[in-house]
């Protein structure tokens, strides 16, 4: 018997055909994982680059975003960048970003990464807000009884705003976490605060450093502001002014009463802006208790629902 009958009587190989049908579950399982591998790849790019899911966490938006609203952001528009930070971890690593199609706009709703606190150089965590972008670059934002102004005119206010006190603070009652440090507003009164702007040359000295510590140190990514004295140090060297290197942006909830917003931790810098909120895709009360509530607490009117 020779060799080729010996294999054909082991393996049952009798021909050309026999062998393509041994081959066919192989070629199943190769497809299957290349689709797979496909399928993966295309929805990282997709979440990155272009869509991402957002869960509104708080009621800072109320009522134009409730808690249990599930987002869809655009990324694209405001110019998408790779990952910031190694996924499941809060390490940066070097990122690039793409050309934005256009630049924040007032009045838009904006997911972006928190800064941090007013008086921190970095948060504690990555983390990401939703605001609605009131005051741009070299804007003036000031708060009068709650009334919001822009550049000295009353600012559009949003169809579902609210206020969940009714009364306001004095004008005169400073409000201590309020932003920046040792300003003698409070949330109901503030300003006028001039939005920083790229370019802009800030006068230094010992009396005011303290409100522009924390965005210098920001722009260098260390402390590098210093006072010795009566005299300021940047990195080091004496400073008498300072110029910025970025565009920074105010933001504030709609739920003007219960938002931790720019009014208390400061301004957005450009490069932590993430994209525009779209459409809601999804939308429950997450407060149900138990499965067969579930079906009850969805919040079928809103599903679809475009976000102004």
């Amino acid at each position: 018997m020779s060799l080729k009958e010996v294999f054909s009587e082991i393996t049952g190989i009798k021909g050309k055909e026999d062998l393509e049908r041994l081959k066919a579950p192989l070629k199943k399982t190769k497809d299957f994982f290349e689709a797979l591998v496909f399928a993966v790849l295309a929805a990282f790019i997709l979440k990155t680059f272009a869509l991402e899911a957002f869960r509104i966490p708080t009621g800072s938006m109320e009522k134009t975003l409730l808690v249990g609203d599930f987002l869809l952001v655009n990324k694209f528009i405001y110019g998408s960048s790779s990952p910031r930070t190694i996924p499941f971890t809060d390490i940066e690593i070097p990122h690039f970003t793409l050309p934005a199609i256009r630049d924040p706009k007032r009045y838009d709703v904006v997911v972006f990464e928190y800064p941090g606190d007013r008086d921190q150089l970095k948060p504690n965590e990555v983390v990401n807000y939703i605001k609605r972008l009131v005051g741009l670059p070299g804007d003036t934002v000031v708060i009068v009884n709650k009334i919001l102004y822009v550049n000295g005119k009353e600012f559009h206010r949003p169809p579902k705003i609210q206020y969940v006190n009714p009364y306001t603070k004095s004008l005169w009652r400073e409000e201590s976490r309020i932003f920046p440090k040792g300003a003698p507003w409070n949330e109901d009164n503030y300003g006028p605060l001039i939005v920083p702007k790229k370019g802009d040359l800030i006068k230094l000295d010992y009396l005011n450093i303290e409100k522009w510590r924390t965005i210098i140190d920001r722009e260098f990514g260390k402390e590098a502001v210093k006072v010795i004295g009566r005299d300021v140090f940047i990195n080091d060297k004496p400073a008498s002014s300072y110029r910025l290197q970025k565009d920074y942006y105010f933001m504030m909830g709609d739920n003007r009463d219960d938002s931790w917003d720019s009014r208390f931790w400061g301004v957005v810098p450009r490069d932590k802006i993430i994209g525009q909120g779209e459409v809601i895709y999804w939308s429950w009360d997450p407060n149900f208790t138990n499965i067969f509530d579930l079906l009850v607490s969805v919040r079928w009117s809103r599903i679809a629902k475009l976000i102004h």
